[in-house]
């Protein structure tokens, strides 16, 4: 549910050394460059309750892809500002420890140099808008300031709102002091607010999770630690403790406790047609055969095809593993590199089994990987896709056997 800290953005603690530094003083300002790309790694655990009774604890990673562009100058009292093209996806952890591709959210935004947003009702990402903003005066270390800001919410599937769910605070901030990181100058924000919100008549379909029922009132807080880099403009890390509680129309309460944690880096991206020939290059070394590497939208993919399991099962067999430890020396010339693992089947069985097979085979691979220490689990998403995307008609048995493949996607994006 996206009331929730499934969507936040927050970071990642560590240990630190606070500087403080009399008289000394900062202006903190966002910066942009055309044509730079981020990305955002973050982790939820939260913790659901109804009328105070725990239903369900979760651990959520959020992934947010973002690029620059038409930036713009500060000029005529208007602050410098640019554009951000985002997509944003959700995972929820499962029992297998795998993480699945969940929905994916694009949205675009202007966003000025102060920490303001200039964003459209048709997107419901990002959740929380407009922390930080910066005062335009220099801050010393231990002042504060205030700013406004919203958390807009999508709760189309639980209450039928057919626009982001908006609640607005009012933050007050607290510049703590600079901090040393791993050799880098950065600086320590404290970033606190409370929600108490009526909610005014959304224009809801009537349908939904909760039926008929929407959310009367909004109460909360949120505490967060911001580390900014003022020298580019941006924030690193920062970590966030959120309470949100929905009072419905029908008189119950819901409730997420959690807590969250992020990264955010700039992204170098990879020249996919020169990596896949020399992929398929060190394949064919290798001579490992069913298998080939080509240039996608999403990344570099590597197909391996008639990938051999047990009968109607996820157990790799032991050649296939052997393949996969070859293929992971290829996956590690790009460490900075999150992995896609899509499972595929051919046409038998019932839609559902199909589809269940292919999520199940991709996140045996996912597991293989991770425990050789290809990648940490956070690191390696899966996606299913049953028999959809079949790469030949499945009218033949060699047909068949080239469809059940596994895809291992290097993600550059």
């Amino acid at each position: 549910m996206n009331i929730s800290g499934a969507t936040r953005l927050a970071a990642v603690s560590c240990f630190f050394l606070i500087t403080l530094v009399p008289g000394t003083s900062e202006t903190f300002r966002f910066k942009f460059r055309e044509g730079d790309t981020y990305r955002v790694n973050s982790l939820v655990n939260e913790t659901a309750y109804m009328n105070r009774v725990k239903t369900h604890s979760a651990e959520i990673t959020n992934r947010v892809t973002m690029k620059i562009s038409d930036v713009q100058p500060a000029e005529n009292g208007k602050p410098a500002s640019a554009r951000n093209d985002c997509t944003f996806m959700t995972s929820v952890q499962t029992s297998t420890q795998s993480h699945p591709w969940g929905q994916e959210y694009p949205s675009v935004f202007q966003r000025d140099e102060l920490g303001d947003y200039d964003i459209g009702d048709e997107y419901f990402m990002p959740v929380v808008r407009n922390v930080p903003t910066f005062p335009t005066r220099d801050v010393k270390a231990g002042e504060s300031w205030t700013g406004t800001g919203e958390e807009a919410h999508d709760l189309r599937a639980e209450f039928g709102i057919k626009t982001p769910f908006k609640v607005p605070f009012t933050v007050t901030y607290t510049y703590v002091g600079e901090v040393d990181r791993d050799g880098k100058k950065l600086h320590l924000i404290q970033a606190e607010y409370t929600l108490f919100y009526d909610s005014p008549n959304y224009q809801r379909t009537g349908e939904g999770l909760y039926g008929g029922e929407w959310p009367v009132t909004t109460m909360g807080y949120s505490k967060q630690k911001i580390y900014f880099d003022n020298e580019r403009g941006i924030m690193p890390y920062y970590t966030e403790e959120f309470r949100i509680q929905l009072q419905l129309s029908s008189g119950d309460v819901l409730e997420f406790r959690g807590t969250a944690e992020a990264t955010v880096t700039s992204v170098e991206s990879i020249d996919r047609d020169t990596a896949a020939k020399e992929m398929n290059d060190e394949i064919s070394r290798l001579g490992l055969e069913n298998t080939s590497a080509k240039a996608t939208d999403e990344g570099v993919t590597i197909s391996i095809e008639n990938i051999q399991f047990s009968a109607d099962s996820a157990n790799l067999l032991p050649a296939e593993k052997e393949k996969i430890k070859k293929l992971a020396a290829l996956l590690e010339r790009y460490p900075d590199k999150e992995l896609l693992i899509s499972g595929h089947t051919a046409l038998a069985g019932t839609p559902a089994a199909r589809q269940r097979l292919s999520e199940e085979r991709a996140e045996a691979v996912a597991k293989f990987l991770v425990d050789m220490g290809v990648r940490d689990d956070y690191e390696v998403y899966t996606r299913g896709y049953g028999a959809d995307k079949p790469i030949v008609p499945n009218t033949s048995e060699e047909n068949r056997a080239r469809n059940r493949r596994v895809e291992i996607t290097i993600l550059d994006k």
